[in-house]
């Protein structure tokens, strides 16, 4: 039982990494600091902007990524992979 309490507790620790990753990123690029960011351009756009339109929506494709890649690797730990 201790097992399966140390698998859940490091589940919920990557997924509060990644939640933590993508708030910063739609939150505090897309909102908070989009202002001192559109100084800067990204292929045209203001990258406030381009924050707030596609870079949230990329990191969270790639956080799906990363989770189920890091997810992988737990279940092996823990000894619960599929075959």
């Amino acid at each position: 039982m201790d097992r399966a309490k140390e698998y859940w507790m490091a589940n919920i620790k990557l997924v509060i990494v990644c939640i933590a990753i993508w708030f910063v990123v739609s939150f505090g690029f897309g909102i908070l600091l989009a202002e001192p960011l559109n100084g800067i351009r990204l292929g045209g756009y203001k990258l406030g902007f381009w924050f707030a339109q596609q870079g949230s929506i990329f990191t969270f494709v790639a956080l799906i990524f990363f989770y189920a890649h890091r997810m992988n690797i737990l279940d092996r730990k823990f000894g619960v992979h599929e075959d």
